[in-house]
């Protein structure tokens, strides 16, 4: 019997859930570790301090829980950062999709595991931009980094002492990396 190697995003979207978070890449499926607890918490401060300036704002929305957002076709890629955000003139005019998002986020923030590989985070990061995200922050607990990507050649590291900021993505946006790996 054969198996099929090739999954389409609706394909993945009608899967059970199998207590795994699944991406698809290229229409393969990518099977991840369940996280930890300090990264479900360092997710958590992250998007609280993104969805209480969104929300101030009225920018657009933030999500967390790892969203799917299908960022090409055939084959699919379907990835998930831990939290996104999309600005208020790129949601569907039907609202918040119940599948997957249609496209790139405008942030997306990846928050680095133990279980993480380096080159799988570059590859992330370099998908995420060619989709159009216009901001990726990868997140470091180990180093204590945020390292921002606007472009593939436009790369920030920000460490405990600096500043994060959002830019044009989120103007106004401003927190204390420190605050972010504040136990």
């Amino acid at each position: 019997m054969r198996t099929k190697t090739q999954y389409t995003a609706d394909e993945l979207f009608q899967m059970p859930d199998d207590g795994y978070r699944t991406e698809l890449v290229k229409g393969e499926l990518v099977r991840m570790t369940p996280v930890g607890g300090r990264h479900a918490q360092l997710t958590g401060i992250i998007y609280e301090k993104v969805k209480l300036h969104v929300a101030a704002r009225g920018l657009g929305v933030v999500c967390v829980g790892d969203p799917g957002f299908i960022l090409s076709r055939d084959p699919d890629t379907v990835r998930a950062p831990d939290v996104a955000f999309v600005s208020h003139e790129r949601i569907p005019k039907e609202g918040v999709p119940r599948g997957y998002w249609s496209g790139a986020p405008d942030l997306a923030v990846e928050v680095v595991s133990p279980h993480d590989r380096y080159v799988e985070i570059l590859e992330k990061i370099k998908e995420y931009l060619e989709a159009g995200t216009r901001l990726v922050w990868v997140v470091d607990d180990g180093a204590r980094t945020v390292t921002v990507h606007r472009s593939p050649k436009e790369i920030e590291t920000v460490t405990e002492d600096d500043a994060l900021t959002g830019g044009d993505v989120l103007p106004g946006f401003s927190c204390l990396v420190s605050e972010i790996f504040s136990e």
